[in-house]
């Protein structure tokens, strides 16, 4: 049996979490690893207590027509980036030096590249000390 490659193991983990994304328009998964350990993970979604857009059927952002990369202030959700960025400051903390996997998948037929984290998660991303991140994208 081959052992998997480490990186390909995270990236098999970003995508299994993606799994549980709320949005009807892309699914997302991250996970944050620090000295070869998980610490967190997130999924893009709603914010907490607030209706998902698969279970209420309509995407604000893809109903207005809005193309993908721009008013994300339209949209519920909360990027997977950010989730994880955000339960690593919950329940961990110490983000600085880390690397995240991002796995990315289109729902809604567009074909146009992601090329990984919008400007907000790359912000985010940046001032969490996050010091690299190994992306994958279905389209």
């Amino acid at each position: 049996m081959e052992r998997m490659e480490i990186d390909e193991y995270f990236l098999e983990v970003a995508k299994t979490i993606a799994k549980r994304s709320t949005c009807i328009r892309a699914i997302a998964g991250a996970v944050i690893v620090k000295e070869g350990s998980i610490i967190s993970a997130g999924y893009s979604g709603s914010a907490k207590g607030e209706p998902n857009c698969c279970d209420v059927g309509v995407c604000e952002r893809q109903r207005l027509n809005i193309a993908p990369g721009s008013n994300y202030e339209l949209c519920k959700s909360v990027h997977a980036e950010a989730n994880a960025i955000i339960n690593a400051a919950r329940h961990n903390g110490g983000t600085e030096g880390a690397k995240m996997y991002l796995y990315f998948e289109r729902l809604d037929g567009n074909k146009t590249k992601h090329n990984g984290s919008c400007i907000m998660c790359s912000r985010m991303i940046k001032n969490a000390g996050i010091k690299e991140v190994i992306f994958t994208e279905v389209v």
